[in-house]
């Protein structure tokens, strides 16, 4: 499949099916995140990930799973991070996006659904799972078999604003 194929093909499924994703499935789409590029390379990013009952629970506290058999905390240290010389601006966020990024299309591309999170209580998360203060969560990401009616590949010509809008080139 090619990258825009797949890339159109990806949406946010939000309901799993109750079975498990396999180890080598995970291990793929663990890989794709460790392998993601980080600015000038310092890998501030740390995962969390989530698959025990026990411990979804205890998850759920802090965020929803959607049902989700893995979800991943994607966590980075901002003290590793680079910074902007110019102007201080920290890239955690930035790097710990482009992991998630990684691991969604690595996750769409063996089958499996996934929804990337940003609405969560980071204490109640980072208190449940002993997180150190230094770290800050960035992200989570659902990831199973999704249970869900997929969207059209072709919606984003109505969802999206047109090409020319989006990129001008000078």
């Amino acid at each position: 499949m090619e990258f825009l194929e797949l890339a159109k093909k990806r949406y946010s499924s939000r309901k799993y099916k109750a079975m498990p994703v396999e180890a080598e499935k995970l291990e793929k789409i663990i890989e794709a995140g460790r392998v993601a590029p980080t600015g000038k390379n310092n890998q501030p990013v740390r995962l969390i990930v989530v698959k025990e009952k026990e411990s979804l629970e205890k998850l759920s506290k802090g965020a929803s799973t959607y049902g989700a058999p893995v979800v991943i905390i994607v966590l980075c240290d901002k003290e590793k991070s680079w910074v902007r010389p110019y102007d201080g601006k920290n890239i955690a966020d930035i790097d710990a996006s482009i992991v998630t990024t990684h691991m969604m299309l690595q996750a769409a591309e063996l089958g499996l659904g996934s929804v990337w999170m940003c609405r969560l209580e980071e204490d109640t998360i980072k208190a449940e799972f002993n997180i150190p203060e230094n770290y800050t969560i960035v992200d989570l990401l659902a990831v199973g078999y999704a249970d869900d009616e997929p969207k059209s590949p072709d919606r984003h010509s109505e969802m999206r604003i047109p090409a020319n809008e989006f990129a001008s080139f000078v």
